[in-house]
């Protein structure tokens, strides 16, 4: 996290919680209907869909390409690098989070009738997910497992505020 970012929370995720929390998102949506198949969202869906795909046998599985984050800049402009054929009819669109909305609006604009799921949301992107699993703040910086790695913290009491 920067620091003089806009965030003022962590949530570091563990590879446990994210399997867990991808599977209870696989268990919301496994009555919904018959999916022919998945769209990850990369890089931050490839894991999530991964498990998804696995819980709702699905082996249909495509990839949407987009780098709208850099790790030193939230702000930067969305590319797409790769899109897919068709208007997303009868495919679920994974995620690993909604955070402003952006990538997710220009997604939905790919694939419109898709089915968009995320693992966890925030406010300001939400109304843009058919399916979650936790909201979290707006001002809460997500640590995903691939950009963390295990080190000693001093705990919350020490820290001051």
């Amino acid at each position: 996290m920067k620091p003089n970012s806009d965030y003022r929370r962590t949530y570091p995720i563990s590879w446990e919680q994210l399997h867990r929390d991808s599977r209870a998102l696989a268990w919301r949506l496994l009555d919904l209907h018959y999916f022919k198949g998945l769209i990850a969202i990369t890089r931050g869906g490839l894991v999530p869909a991964a498990v998804i795909a696995r819980e709702l046998d699905i082996h249909l599985v495509e990839t949407i390409c987009i780098s709208s984050y850099d790790w030193q800049d939230k702000k930067g402009e969305a590319e797409i690098l790769k899109g897919v054929d068709g208007d997303g009819e009868g495919w679920l669109l994974i995620d690993d989070l909604v955070d402003t909305g952006r990538t997710a609006k220009l997604v939905k604009e790919m694939v419109p009738k898709a089915h968009f799921a995320t693992i966890y949301a925030k406010p300001a992107g939400r109304p843009l997910v058919d399916t979650f699993v936790t909201e979290v703040s707006q001002d809460t910086w997500i640590l995903f497992p691939w950009d963390a790695e295990s080190t000693f913290v001093q705990p919350m009491a020490g820290q001051g505020r």
